[in-house]
């Protein structure tokens, strides 16, 4: 039997915290041209099969030249920039709920990720970033003899 810890005020945090991003996600944002006031994140899910770490990412309107990817020190990093597009004079702007600007992504990889084998491909506004596991040999107990 697993005991928990009970917290009378976790069922009132959960409920402020689900009411409050809901109701930061559906404020209208305005379009600044300044990619710090535009910050986001492009929604990313991440899975795995018995050979590889797969992580889908939407990034739809950003051409593949305006994404990089990098791993240092075992955190993979999608980071980019999708640009605002022109518009003409004449047309009349009624709303605008896409973000634009700089984004990033970091993720932590596990400890059996071969981080020389991971490749990415783009096809219709989403990156797919395979990154191939590696057998991680557990050490073996050896005797030691006492002299």
């Amino acid at each position: 039997m697993r005991v928990i810890k009970w917290e009378p005020f976790r069922d009132v945090d959960d409920v402020f915290d689900r009411f409050f991003a809901e109701t930061m996600r559906r404020l209208p944002r305005q379009a600044v041209q300044s990619p710090q006031a535009n910050e986001w994140a492009p929604l990313a899910d991440v899975s795995e099969t018995d050979g590889e770490y797969l992580i889908k990412a939407e990034l739809p309107e950003v051409r593949k030249e305006d994404v990089s990817i990098t791993v240092q020190d075992g955190v993979l990093t999608l980071a980019g920039e999708r640009k605002q597009e022109k518009r003409e004079d004449q047309e009349k702007t009624h709303r605008i709920e896409r973000f634009y600007g700089s984004f990033a992504r970091r993720f932590a990889l596990p400890e059996n990720a071969d981080e020389q084998g991971i490749r990415a491909e783009s096809r219709d506004g989403l990156i797919v970033i395979h990154i191939p596991k590696q057998r991680v040999v557990e050490p073996q107990p050896r005797q030691i003899q006492i002299q």
